[in-house]
């Protein structure tokens, strides 16, 4: 039926004679559809009810209103939306906070905070516990006393200030125990034997970030992998710093160097060691490494090794 066709409708008039009369119902959409679908309720014309009949089977004429339906109400207009809030401002680089607080994890010398802001990114505004190995330069590896008098932390300043929520646990031969931060916590330790390491371990959690920059001697930074990894959560990361350069004072002359063991383990999945007993050790833990990564100096891949990236499955 084309649009504007009229339907009449029957009413009963006051003085009892029949009249028609005449509604648009195809000029709206609503009008089109109860043309096309007049069974439908809702609005739209209803199906014609059946003829009442009497007893002796007799048709009885019913009323039907001839009153249009009403109108329907418009929706309402919706507020006008809110302006979008501005961009949050850029956070302060990690590299740019290793030159503030003078570390050398930094551009003036290794350049780790490039890889490190990169890695650490997710965890900067979560609740985690951070391990870190080594807390100022110029320990017993390079030939001072491990009483020596230490007045700075700058890598601990660092972490505190990246990660506004994490706990920070260092640990160091030399003693710290003079730095105060509700959200620091310092352990002494000699790394030389395992046992050293384990003893410290019993007071910690478990960390989410594991940093070994300590002496950097191939046993010291094995021992503490030995001990420490099996505290790194899962899906946590534990990184060893400056694996091309091994202290005369501390260093075992033919001990297998951390930088080949972990070479071996991203080439074969098999960590291979001089000291057998040492290999069965690190390879009772190869099924919990998802990756293991290695970045040279500089990041240039003509030079040597020089930090260690393990990924706990």
């Amino acid at each position: 039926m084309a649009a504007g066709t009229k339907t009449a409708t029957r009413s009963k008039e006051d003085d009892g004679a029949e009249a028609w009369s005449t509604v648009p119902l195809a000029a709206s959409p609503e009008g089109f559809a109860a043309l096309a679908y007049p069974w439908q309720k809702g609005g739209e014309a209803a199906k014609p009810a059946p003829k009442a009949v009497t007893a002796k089977g007799e048709s009885v004429k019913t009323k039907t209103s001839s009153k249009r339906p009403a109108a329907p109400v418009a929706a309402p207009v919706a507020a006008a939306r809110a302006p979008a809030p501005e961009p949050a401002a850029p956070r302060v680089n990690l590299t740019a906070l290793a030159d503030r607080f003078g570390s050398d994890k930094g551009s003036s010398k290794h350049r780790y905070t490039e890889l490190y802001h990169m890695l650490f990114h997710p965890w900067r505004d979560a609740p985690i516990s951070f391990l870190e190995m080594g807390l100022f330069i110029g320990g017993p590896e390079h030939g001072k006393s491990a009483d020596r008098k230490t007045d700075d932390l700058p890598s601990v300043r660092m972490w505190l200030e990246f990660f506004p929520k994490a706990l920070i646990h260092g640990l160091d031969v030399s003693d710290f125990s003079w730095f105060h931060h509700d959200r620091f916590t310092f352990h002494r330790c000699d790394m030389d034997e395992r046992a050293n390491i384990a003893a410290a371990r019993a007071r910690m959690p478990e960390f989410d970030i594991i940093v070994d920059d300590a002496s950097h001697a191939s046993h010291h930074q094995q021992n503490g992998f030995l001990e420490l990894f099996p505290r790194l959560k899962s899906g946590g990361l534990y990184i060893i710093e400056d694996l091309r350069w091994q202290p005369e004072t501390y260093e075992k002359p033919g001990i297998t160097k951390t930088a080949a063991l972990f070479r071996s383990f991203s080439e074969n999945r098999r960590f291979a060691h001089d000291d057998k007993s040492v290999e069965t050790a690190f390879n009772a833990l190869a099924d919990q490494i998802s990756g293991c990564f290695l970045f040279q100096v500089g990041y240039d891949k003509k030079r040597k090794d020089q930090v260690a990236v393990i990924h706990k499955a």
